[in-house]
């Protein structure tokens, strides 16, 4: 198992060739949660992302001058900018149903990019066959678990008396190499994981002290969805780490938005997951002095209007809900006058005159209005019902 060493050799092999980060206090998350949360914008790292320290101090000690990596994102980005500043040839194994912006953004930094099989694991197995090239794993190695942790050591260059730092997990290499920086250097530190409920493998196999596979679900944080945590790196968490907890979809949608919003940052879902977690357990963390790890900000451009649209949702600064009404001239206007006397913007509207279970006469319409909140769409809605409306709130 690697130790402090390793990672002060890390630093002092990378520090050329990647951006220390900056630790920045965010006065409106800490309002919001009752803590003292600053964060570890790995955002803005170069390719958008941490990987590029364990890339830079893998292939710093590779032999030869070919790699190859299987990815479907930041690993792969990570790789080929790696190897275009060491003058290595890296070739990238992608599954043919990759976001296009993934396989563009891996060529633009010079990899050579292979599109083959119909999933992540077709990839990988075809990127340990080829024995020509040294092959780079995304997590469990010990030099890219090196390299990860020197964003610990870095944290705790910049910021003392930390209570508890998040950290995003998929395949553990991130958490890993920051556990032990933390525990070398102020042990009384908190180093809890936060990984999407829809791939648990890393908070099952914690638990159970065991390796675990669990099958990613779609998720908006994709970074880690990860189906089998690393056996280094379990073993690392089972020593090092203090807990794994995990958050929601919903609440990692709305912490996009309030990247956004509030800091004027682009964070994709990985690295939204840890406000996520801390939205979601306010009271536990309330008072502590945090450290949020905001692990990549490569977020898709294309979905990112829905998740937008979701966090939106999740904020109740959208609501959806469905009215049943008389099917007569004037209750149309009956409806969107509740609404407009409560200041809500009426964003679309569906009429369903064949919904089951509808007696006849009636109607059923979604609307979907724009409102200043949660507290503000009870209102709209106790409103109508007040009126003698049926109405039943959805969640999208």
């Amino acid at each position: 198992m690697i130790g402090i060493k390793d990672i002060y050799d890390a630093v002092e092999n990378i520090s050329r060739f990647v951006h220390k980060t900056p630790i920045i206090y965010s006065n409106s998350f800490s309002k919001l949660t009752g803590a003292e949360v600053y964060l570890k914008a790995e955002n803005l790292q170069k390719t958008g992302s941490f990987k590029v320290r364990g890339a830079f101090n893998k292939m710093i000690r590779a032999s030869g001058n070919k790699v190859i990596a299987a990815s479907m994102g930041n690993h792969a980005q990570a790789v080929a900018f790696a190897a275009s500043r060491l003058g290595i040839h890296s070739k990238i194994i992608m599954p043919v149903t990759v976001a296009i912006v993934k396989e563009e953004a891996t060529r633009s930094y010079g990899a050579e990019v292979v599109l083959y099989g119909e999933n992540f694991n077709d990839s990988l197995d075809y990127a340990i066959s080829q024995k020509d090239y040294k092959f780079i794993h995304a997590f469990d190695d010990d030099h890219v678990i090196a390299g990860q942790g020197t964003i610990g050591v870095e944290i705790l260059e910049d910021l003392q008396n930390i209570d508890i730092i998040l950290v995003p997990v998929g395949g553990g290499g991130l958490i890993a190499g920051i556990s032990i920086a933390v525990k070398a250097l102020s042990p009384k530190t908190n180093v809890i994981g936060v990984q999407t409920e829809s791939a648990l493998s890393a908070y099952i196999s914690f638990k159970e002290k065991n390796i675990s596979y669990k099958t990613p679900l779609p998720t908006i944080a994709d970074g880690i969805a990860v189906g089998k945590v690393g056996e280094k790196t379990l073993e690392i968490m089972n020593k090092y780490v203090d807990d794994i907890i995990f958050t929601g979809e919903d609440a990692i949608a709305m912490s996009i938005l309030l990247f956004l919003e509030r800091k004027k940052l682009v964070v994709e879902g990985a690295g939204a997951a840890p406000l996520a977690a801390l939205l979601e357990n306010k009271d536990t963390f309330k008072g502590k002095r945090i450290v949020l790890i905001v692990s990549g900000g490569n977020i898709d451009f294309t979905i990112i209007d829905k998740i937008i649209h979701r966090g939106l949702v999740s904020s109740g600064r959208i609501g959806v809900f469905e009215v049943t009404a008389d099917d007569l001239p004037g209750s149309l206007h009956s409806i969107t006058g509740v609404i407009a006397f409560k200041k809500g913007n009426v964003l679309n509207v569906v009429h369903d005159r064949l919904a089951g279970g509808l007696s006849i006469g009636k109607t059923k319409v979604i609307f979907t209005v724009e409102t200043r909140g949660k507290r503000h769409l009870d209102e709209i809605i106790n409103n109508l019902t007040a009126k003698g409306f049926e109405v039943r709130k959805k969640s999208d």
